[in-house]
């Protein structure tokens, strides 16, 4: 999550010098990757001419996952690589020679962040030492979905140590267990979080795709900083069964990807039911997941976007003329634009805060029994010891957000009941459903954030530009973020959110612009942006 209780997005502007030296390195030369920036249907395509095998991908993506990500720039954004990646990889590969195939996802290499449970030799730990060695007794359930599509589960990536919510002034990135990972674009910016490492690797082609989780803006805002397309979906769509929590009312997992062709297709493999998260009962009837694979072209055509100015205001000016050259693209692709402001946007997020407090509570704990039972840890009360007990968990900023949690008391509180319900209200009713409804929108457009803003492990995370990520956060609805260029080399992305089971309409029209626009650009791996 990137909490926006202290970072507003954030600015091309930072305070104080990057952790770690980068700005000395030398220029990485980015050469002679095979499959850089290739996407899922291309390794297919190779895998089924005979071109590529699921083996050979394994060993070209560890490959480079050993050259940048642990030496080269030391990005730092995978924990570690799977031990049995290869096994799998020649499983696939006899079953492929078999005339079998298991999905579309045959043999294609994926991370996913470290608080998404594996039962597998990697270990799940939300970025803090404190869960390593206790081994999930199974998958979480949108790993699950993964392998029986025939992906394979490369590697664990890094993150913001318990996605973001532990304490105030986090540093977005860095973990214990993991360090700080860097954003590929310019070492001394942040990732931001808390999906970094799958950021930074995806965007480094350091796999064919990516998983993140959100509670606000912790997909949305790292694909932006990282050129990425970022699906936040609604939520239901996707379960959380196996995903260290820190709100059922906001969470979900949802792909981070090179493209909206393959975003689109991650996502149509982690959608669908599951008994194991009662909200994912609410998608029947509402979205059929093989609907994402069959994204319409020429969405923009006829469509009617709102430009929601008050989600503007704010930006640097660099951000401001790359949003007004992706509206003068968006009318040219045949879409109309309204401009209004999105209604009651500071009103909608004041009570989120209070609401996460109240969940983390219960759903850790729920976490805990179900899949770390076999470790010491029974409550979030346990993981504030076990901080205060090892210091170094501590070492660049506090565990403010877990101790309030803490102090909460059950959910059938009326400050709880009423936070929850207020935030829905404004965010939905009298929110975004009220500006779709009002002006007849297929959808709400913005700027994701601004550019990357420098690492700081002093101060923390720095940043005073909007953000488009609270609105669909707190509303539970679907946000998808595709890239709109760059500033001073830095990407910034365009966010298109709506109402609820609008997943698909939404990819299509950012599928629209991405084909219109093709703001992708490969990481530069810059020591310095300034």
């Amino acid at each position: 999550m990137k909490r926006r209780f202290f970072l507003q997005a954030a600015t091309a502007n930072g305070s104080a010098a990057p952790a770690g030296g980068a700005g000395a390195a030398a220029p990485f030369a980015d050469t002679g990757f095979a499959w850089l920036e290739a996407g899922a249907a291309e390794l297919s395509r190779a895998m089924a001419e005979g071109r590529a095998s699921a083996v050979a991908l394994v060993q070209a993506y560890t490959g480079r996952i050993a050259a940048i990500d642990a030496a080269g720039p030391r990005l730092a954004s995978v924990l570690e690589v799977n031990p049995d990646a290869a096994a799998i990889a020649a499983q696939l590969d006899a079953e492929r020679a078999a005339g079998r195939l298991r999905g579309p996802l045959h043999g294609i290499p994926v991370v996913v962040k470290d608080n998404i449970a594996t039962a597998d030799r990697m270990a799940t730990s939300a970025g803090s030492p404190a869960l390593l060695g206790i081994v999930p007794p199974r998958d979480a359930a949108v790993v699950a979905r993964l392998r029986a599509a025939g992906a394979v589960v490369l590697a664990k990536t890094n993150l913001s140590e318990w996605a973001n919510f532990r304490g105030k002034n986090s540093v977005s990135g860095w973990s214990t267990r993991g360090g700080q990972t860097r954003n590929p674009y310019a070492l001394d910016r942040s990732p931001s979080g808390s999906s970094s490492g799958t950021g930074s690797a995806v965007a480094a082609s350091l796999a064919a795709l990516g998983v993140g989780t959100e509670t606000d803006g912790s997909i949305t805002s790292p694909a932006g900083v990282a050129g990425l397309v970022g699906v936040k979906p609604t939520v239901g769509l996707v379960s959380r069964a196996g995903i260290v929590p820190i709100a059922f009312s906001q969470d979900t997992a949802g792909p981070m990807c090179r493209s909206v062709a393959d975003a689109a297709l991650l996502l149509a493999v982690l959608a669908g039911p599951d008994p194991g998260d009662p909200a994912t009962r609410a998608q029947a009837g509402k979205l059929a997941p093989e609907s994402l694979l069959r994204l319409p072209a020429g969405a923009l055509r006829g469509a009617r976007l709102g430009v929601a100015g008050n989600l503007v205001e704010g930006h640097g000016r660099g951000t401001v003329a790359l949003f007004e050259a992706a509206l003068a693209a968006l009318q040219a692709a045949g879409a109309t634009l309204v401009r209004a402001p999105l209604p009651n946007l500071d009103k909608m997020g004041a009570g989120e805060l209070e609401v996460l407090l109240f969940e983390i509570r219960q759903a850790m704990a729920a976490y805990l029994a179900d899949y770390a039972g076999a470790g010491p840890h029974r409550t979030l009360a346990d993981l504030v010891a076990y901080n205060q007990a090892h210091p170094q968990t501590l070492a660049l900023f506090g565990q403010e957000w877990f101790e309030q949690a803490v102090a909460k008391g059950p959910l059938d509180m009326p400050a709880y009941r009423r936070a929850l319900a207020t935030g829905r209200r404004l965010s939905r009713t009298h929110g975004i459903d009220a500006m779709l409804r009002q002006h007849r929108l297929d959808a709400i457009i913005a700027p994701t954030g601004g550019p990357a803003w420098l690492i700081d492990p002093v101060n923390g995370d720095a940043g005073s530009a909007p953000s488009a990520t609270m609105p669909a956060a707190v509303a539970g609805y679907p946000h998808v973020t595709v890239p709109m260029g760059q500033v001073a080399g830095l990407p910034v992305g365009l966010s298109f959110f709506g109402g609820a089971w609008q997943d698909a309409r939404l990819l299509a029209l950012a599928l629209h612009y991405e084909q219109t626009t093709r703001h992708r650009a490969p990481p530069t791996y810059r020591p310095t942006s300034t």
